[in-house]
């Protein structure tokens, strides 16, 4: 059992150099920093991962959703008109 956590300490030691400089010199204090510190870490990993899976979602969307080419006609259209009536 003593392995274990001694291992799980070291692990947390290494992740918290990781994050930076010790963040003061009391220990308790350091670790807290370093929590708050892998918290925002955390939210911009997960928000990296939001848009990067956003992204690889609409990678070469090519409009095959009927609704899109509705619109895109419709506003086609009232913009041709538009430039017609300028022009006459």
């Amino acid at each position: 059992m003593g392995k274990k956590k001694n291992k799980r300490k070291s692990i947390w030691r290494i992740w918290a150099k990781a994050l930076g400089e010790k963040g003061s010199k009391c220990d308790r204090e350091s670790d807290i920093i370093a929590m708050v510190r892998s918290f925002i870490f955390l939210t911009y990993l997960t928000t990296n991962v939001a848009i990067f899976s956003g992204v690889i979602r609409h990678w070469n969307n090519n409009g095959n959703n009927g609704n899109n080419d509705i619109i895109h006609n419709e506003v086609l259209s009232q913009s041709v008109n538009y430039v017609g009536f300028i022009n006459n």
